[in-house]
């Protein structure tokens, strides 16, 4: 059986010129990065200004070791919709160097249901990442060379809110001291890092509509504190110009292709468990204005992506997604039953039903969105019918449709019966799409919403530390945000060895932050990290490229 990147290497691109052609983009409107990637201008959402097409969130169960193939599914479905007649973009996060080099590997789809060329997109692609490390850390500069040179803004060192970032894992700059060495080099003080893409320059630039759009963005952050309490801003700083014209480029969405020369705009990369988990507004509303039905994906399960896209991007940006795709597999509903990951191959229908409660949960939640919800198992051959068939038996019961994927083998052929149950769900089915909460409650009563309503938390622990801040924000008038809740994928809890659906449990608030020029307030829980660390074994250790420039060990 040949790998995913073998795949991803024979296959013939077609010049990504001739791929916009077909959907009525003019070689004027694209900036060439080779022959097989480009940025898209503003000019192609000017002249389809007023057009929409439909809009699909693809998004899955909590994530296991075995592997739910959500971007496969993503892409795979994409194709489908095109071999059958229906005119359809994928829009897509990039890649993080972070997990490319760490635990996860690529992430480009998997099979005969990949974004192509797969070892770009997975590595330096058109450098939007290093661009927002870039204008980030030149933030952080000028805030040390403002206190350095006299501080006339009167910032307390020991309130700076802002991190520096690097787009790696490396849990050695989760705290460093900054400043060592003499007066010369600045004023000693505690500082730390954060991965790239749980920016907050990575959530404006997902965020931002346009350049003006993005320079108010960026003008609103809050950086740090002054020793009376005051907020201060890059525009204090006088750095938002600069930091902008870093971003020029990164903000325009970046156009690609899958296996079959569907077009597939990538851009941006926020984690869901520690950042908002979805890819641009620019890109998404590009897709809708493009074609007929756009798909597009949230990162990890539904408890963290889609609660995000509902509540973060869709509110902020008027969106309002048509159908919702929950993506399972047989083998995930297995480990959440109890089957250890060595075993997930044998047969055992008992484990399927007795973790089939993860599945329901999240049928559940994407229920109180008002959004229709079709199930697809992305299918395996150790699947057997008896498993299947109980899984489809109690999703219809629960009123969402149901159909199975096979898209990692056969690409859009495999997922045709998907594309088709799709469409049969958006031409019958109304969405009546809302969000969870109104973002004028409290911060406290809109976390304890998502807890309970789509974690089944019984309540929430605020640490002391946590509460103090929620109280200042409320007094700066920063409480009238949604949330941004940072929590374990692997677990609808914020224990990640609480596998299934977790009952009697509480939710714990360790820290709360503002992300005011993205718009939201940030509110970390249990022990998630916003700067991973590599695993005992990096998957760094098995990447190489040989004398003729061939990559190996991405995935």
């Amino acid at each position: 059986m040949k790998s995913d990147i073998q795949i991803a290497q024979e296959c013939v691109m077609e010049p990504i010129t001739k791929v916009a052609e077909n959907f009525g983009i003019n070689a004027d409107d694209l900036e060439l990065y080779g022959k097989y990637k480009a940025k898209l201008s503003d000019d192609v959402l000017k002249k389809n200004a007023g057009k929409k097409g439909k809009l699909v969130l693809v998004t899955a169960i909590n994530p296991t070791p075995a592997g739910e193939g959500k971007t496969t599914v993503t892409i795979g479905l994409s194709q489908a919709l095109n071999k059958i007649g229906k005119k359809s973009l994928v829009a897509l996060r990039e890649p993080s160097l972070g997990p490319c080099m760490g635990v996860k590997g690529g992430a480009a789809g998997g099979g005969y249901s990949q974004v192509v060329p797969m070892e770009d997109i997975n590595l330096h692609f058109t450098g939007d990442i290093h661009a927002m490390t870039t204008a980030n850390n030149l933030l952080s500069s000028m805030i040390d060379n403002h206190i350095h040179q006299g501080n006339a803004l009167g910032i307390d060192p020991n309130n700076i809110t802002w991190k520096r970032v690097l787009d790696l894992n490396d849990r050695a700059l989760r705290q460093v001291v900054v400043g060592l060495g003499g007066k010369v080099n600045g004023v000693t003080r505690e500082d730390g890092f954060t991965i790239t893409v749980a920016s907050e320059i990575m959530a404006i630039v997902c965020l931002a509509e346009d350049i003006d759009d993005l320079k108010d963005k960026l003008s609103k952050i809050v950086v740090a504190y002054t020793y009376e309490g005051k907020p201060v801003t890059p525009k204090d700083l006088n750095a938002v110009g600069a930091m902008a014209a870093l971003l020029k480029d990164a903000i325009k969405p970046n156009l690609v292709q899958t296996l079959e020369h569907t077009p597939a705009i990538i851009h941006g990369g926020p984690f869901a468990n520690i950042a908002h988990g979805c890819n641009s507004v620019k890109a998404t509303k590009m897709a809708m204005e493009l074609c007929d039905i756009t798909v597009t994906e949230a990162g990890f399960g539904s408890d963290l992506g889609a609660e995000k896209f509902f509540d973060i991007k869709c509110r902020k940006a008027g969106l309002k997604p048509d159908c919702v795709v929950l993506v399972a597999t047989v083998r995930a509903l297995k480990y959440n039953g109890g089957v250890p990951k060595t075993e997930l191959n044998e047969p055992n229908t008992e484990a399927v039903k007795k973790g089939f409660c993860n599945l329901e949960k999240h049928i559940e939640n994407l229920h109180k969105f008002g959004v229709p919800v079709v199930v697809t198992l992305n299918n395996f051959v150790s699947d057997t019918e008896d498993e299947v068939n109980y899984i489809k038996e109690q999703c219809e019961a629960m009123g969402a449709d149901f159909a199975i994927a096979k898209v990692w083998e056969k690409g859009g052929e495999g997922g045709i019966d998907l594309a088709k149950k799709v469409i049969e769900v958006l031409e019958t089915k109304e969405s009546n799409f809302h969000v969870l909460y109104d973002e004028n409650d409290t911060i406290e009563n809109k976390i304890n919403t998502v807890a309970k309503e789509i974690y089944g938390a019984d309540g929430v622990v605020i640490d002391p530390k946590a509460k103090k801040e929620i109280a200042r924000l409320e007094s700066l008038g920063y409480d009238k945000l949604p949330v941004c809740i940072a929590k374990t994928q692997y677990s609808l809890s914020d224990n990640p060895a609480l596998l299934g659906r977790p009952e009697g449990f509480k939710i714990n608030v360790k820290e709360v932050r503002v992300s005011a020029g993205a718009g939201f307030i940030v509110v970390i829980t249990g022990n998630i990290m916003v700067m991973p660390g590599l695993p005992k074994v990096p998957a760094a250790e098995n990447i190489d490229v040989d004398s003729e420039g061939h990559i190996t060990g991405l995935f």
